[in-house]
């Protein structure tokens, strides 16, 4: 051997000798890996240390304080489990016992209720964040699927237009109205990589949430997920519905089916534009005795969805917080509570929204006694003001002739004490 092949044998060796120690290494890291816990033990214990323990002994025996924990009865609630079942049940593994549906149901539904993060749910309801973060969002995602058809069907015919119609003459005096329409902002955490996309005016981020509502409290139609940078007043037509306005593709009444042969028509507030169907207060500036009385009437009307959009934050706490999810995430969450909304209205209105809780009138001397809701001191932040503006002469035309027909044959006596 000559010595010029030394260096290369010892180096070789060397080769050798590094190649071996990576082996152990890999082999002892698959050794700790292996025998790393699936879980944590106490996560483990779920049946022992959830939250659950203490809904089925609400369930049992204290069966207000179980409405308080959940935001509706355990009649609604079994309803609601039967419902979305087949859509959040998931198969045990050979590693693990998946979570049964009914926890699955109730976390979402407290997480809804009280805007908790998932650091806090996590330990109450026994249920590991990473977890959480799925559970949640499939759940809601499975409650707007159920009940969006039964609680909030779109209307399809003039029919349903006028069957909403006569709620708003009736407990409004507003002849005409398919609905009232208005916006808020939902606070969200600033999304990754999305710079100021989602600041809005207030100084936060958000997105915004665009609702129509009937005479009932009841949401008609929601639109979300629009980013809150957008001018609010050109919010209405990135909606489906504003897009279905804006082409006549709603199947609003003809005039010869209204009072005085009117626009059927929405009310909005001064964020909207002034459309043929769709009526907004007159400005400020330009009041006139009569303008004011126009102005008082539509404000009567569109106090349904001021109340609907509290009644909700109020007893939906999520909104409180700033949600800090995926955006398709908060969509199906901020959906869910719309549709939730309508679905405890109906069944459990006495308890989700007693008569003391919403705004109420004397049709008497049309004087509004303000819901309780109202006295909580959070609110959900609306759409900043367009202004006046120039509009069409049939949006322009359309407002004058309810305004003559409130200060004419629709006017009401007590309509005169608001000016």
């Amino acid at each position: 051997m000559s010595h010029s092949d030394v260096p290369v044998i010892v180096a070789a060796a060397l080769l050798v000798e590094a190649h071996n120690q990576l082996e152990v290494q890999a082999r002892n890291n698959r050794v700790k890996r292996q025998r790393r816990m699936w879980t944590k033990q106490w996560l483990q214990k779920r049946n022992q240390l959830s939250h659950m323990g203490l809904i089925r002994e609400l369930q049992d025996n204290n069966p207000h304080d179980f409405r308080n924990y959940l935001r509706m009865s355990e009649d609604s609630f079994n309803v609601l489990l039967a419902a979305v079942e087949p859509y959040i049940r998931r198969q045990n593994t050979q590693m693990r016992a998946a979570v049964p549906v009914d926890e699955r149901l109730a976390v979402t539904l407290r997480f809804l209720a009280t805007g908790r993060s998932m650091q806090d749910l996590h330990y109450s309801a026994a249920i590991s964040r990473s977890l959480l973060s799925v559970i949640i969002p499939e759940t809601c995602k499975a409650i707007v699927s159920v009940l969006h058809r039964s609680y909030m069907p779109f209307p399809q015919t003039p029919d349903d237009w006028k069957e909403i119609s006569r709620g708003f003459e009736e407990q409004w005096q507003f002849p005409n109205c398919s609905g009232a329409l208005d916006g808020k902002h939902v606070r969200i955490t600033q999304p990754p990589h999305s710079g100021s996309f989602y600041y809005n005016y207030k100084g936060y981020f958000s997105i915004i949430l665009m609702a129509l509502v009937n005479a009932n409290y009841d949401f008609i139609s929601v639109s979300v997920g629009i980013n809150g940078r957008v001018s609010d007043g050109g919010v209405l037509e990135h909606t489906d519905f504003g897009e279905r306005l804006k082409n006549n593709k709603l199947a609003l009444p003809p005039n010869s089916d209204t009072t005085e042969n009117m626009n059927f028509v929405f009310v909005g507030d001064e964020a909207f534009p002034l459309h043929p169907n769709l009526l907004k207060p007159f400005s400020q500036k330009t009041l006139t005795p009569e303008r004011r009385i126009f102005n008082y009437r539509l404000s009567r009307a569109r106090r349904v969805v001021e109340n609907a959009f509290g009644i909700m934050a109020n007893r939906f706490r999520v909104f409180h917080t700033a949600l800090n999810m995926k955006l398709t995430s908060i969509d199906s969450v901020v959906l869910a509570c719309c549709v939730l909304h309508n679905f405890l209205r109906r069944r459990d209105a006495t308890a989700y929204s007693p008569t003391q809780y919403v705004d109420s009138v004397d049709q008497g001397n049309g004087d509004v006694t303000q819901g309780e809701w109202r006295l909580d001191a959070h609110r959900v932040c609306g759409l900043e003001s367009l202004g006046s503006g120039r509009y069409c002469d049939d949006a322009t035309n359309s407002r004058d002739k309810y305004s003559d027909f409130f200060n004419g044959p629709g006017a009401v006596p007590w309509q005169y004490q608001q000016l």
